[in-house]
């Protein structure tokens, strides 16, 4: 630790850190410091007496680690949690949602829904999301106002909606966001074409056209059913995933959400060209979407990340939850118990997503050096006594109400489970607003 490093802004003195870099280490009485936005020193605490700083937080029967990485949802449907439960895909979609969200859409609408979501999120150890959804420019005002870090995929469809009317629409308005942004510290703004079956071979290349001359990557919801890469097959003879690496979709920048029908060969493509696969298991098994073959993609070095989706196929956006969910279904469907371990799926939603979104070097473990998001965990509860490995429990044993206190970029943005930057009472009035005005129209 250099001379500049002697002042911090935070120290914090937990019984435990998990780094996640190097993966499965759990370190034993080290503490961490915080200097402005940056981690400035994880050291052993009997090396700290030469740290002045302004707040010093003892932290016993805690564990420190790097905040969560959401890495696929939809914010503003948290208005529409628990809308239409229990349906397919397809007519869940086509028969609840799209026209729900065709009646009730607005920038007032994302901007609730948004902050309900961050709200949700934070109390469950986020850090950082992904968003897919309309509006995107108001999602992204809501987060930097709340304090939240974000990647902003901009929609791209071929039809119209509330936000734009066509692809050239989306794509115009979408790089108009981008540039509202581009000096947000806590703000990223990338492309999102929604789908194969939504967009246009057309629409799609010139997505991987301007995003290749941007440096910018592409999330886009990818072989999330059976259903979908039989149906393209049938239309184009061939599977989404080959047209989208004809079209020069498929790179070291795009995030392939979903990945439930894959074949041997698929897996070969994602693996050569470098593509990342984020993992959303509960929402694929709600709504019986399929299983994202996991242990055969990281078997072939492909990185997966992990996602939630949308509250409303979920019906949550809490990735202590997924974390669980991801570790046993892929014990199960590989009928191997050592597939996925904790390590695995707690990289998954940190290290990983922050590899997918190109942005590794700043985020996702606890360095010297790194944006200082990290959350604390209160392993001290009787359901999670005793503690024999707390790397283990964060992922088999708790549920996120656990997480105490929350940083991004070195500001608390919850302490001591209390939100610092969002009204929860406001949020939760405007909430039960939204759901009375939607029950009023629903088929």
């Amino acid at each position: 630790m250099s001379d500049q490093a002697l002042h911090a802004d935070t120290l914090i003195h937990p019984d435990w850190i998990v780094p996640v870099v190097p993966q499965g280490v759990v370190l034993d009485g080290y503490s961490l410091a915080i200097t402005g936005d940056r981690i400035s020193a994880l050291l052993p605490r009997a090396q700290t007496g030469a740290i002045e700083a302004d707040t010093v937080l003892e932290l016993p029967g805690q564990v420190l680690l790097p905040g969560l990485i959401n890495s696929h949802g939809h914010a503003g449907m948290s208005l529409l949690r628990g809308y239409a439960d229990d349906k397919p895909l397809m007519p869940w979609l086509e028969e609840f949602i799209w026209p729900a969200e065709g009646a009730h859409v607005s920038e007032a609408f994302v901007a609730d829904g948004t902050e309900l979501a961050i709200a949700e999120m934070i109390r469950a150890g986020t850090t950082t999301f992904s968003d897919m959804y309309f509006f995107p420019d108001i999602a992204a005002r809501t987060a930097q106002t709340a304090g939240m870090r974000c990647q902003i995929t901009f929609p791209v469809f071929d039809f119209p909606t509330a936000w734009a009317k066509n692809a050239d629409e989306y794509i115009s308005k979408g790089l108009a966001v981008r540039d509202d942004f581009k000096h947000s510290t806590l703000v990223r703004v990338v492309f999102g074409p929604h789908a194969p079956y939504t967009v246009s071979a057309e629409n799609l290349a010139k997505v991987a056209t301007l995003a290749a001359e941007l440096d910018v990557e592409i999330h886009i919801h990818l072989h999330e059913t059976a259903g979908e890469v039989l149906q393209a097959v049938e239309q184009n003879g061939e599977r989404p995933l080959d047209s989208l690496h004809r079209l020069g979709l498929i790179g070291p920048r795009t995030q392939c959400v979903h990945m439930t029908d894959l074949g041997d060969q698929d897996i070969a493509l994602l693996a050569g060209a470098g593509a990342h696969v984020v993992h959303c298991p509960q929402s694929n098994m709600k709504l019986a979407s399929g299983v994202c073959p996991v242990s055969k993609l990281m078997d072939k070095g492909i990185n997966v990340a992990l996602g939630t989706d949308s509250a409303a196929s979920n019906n949550n956006l809490n990735l202590f939850i997924e974390m669980q969910a991801a570790a046993l279904l892929a014990k199960v469907s590989s009928m191997d118990a050592t597939r996925l371990a904790a390590s695995d799926a707690l990289a998954m939603a940190t290290i990983n997503g922050a590899r997918a979104m190109g942005i590794a070097d700043q985020l996702g473990s606890l360095e010297t050096g790194k944006l200082a998001d990290v959350i604390a965990v209160d392993l001290s509860g009787p359901e999670l006594q005793p503690v024999y490995n707390p790397l283990s429990q964060l992922v088999y044993a708790c549920n996120g109400s656990q997480v105490s206190h929350s940083w991004v970029a070195g500001r608390a943005v919850m302490q001591n489970r209390e939100l610092t930057t969002i009204d929860i009472d406001a949020v939760r009035e405007r909430s039960e607003n939204w759901r009375n005005r939607i029950e009023e129209g629903r088929p």
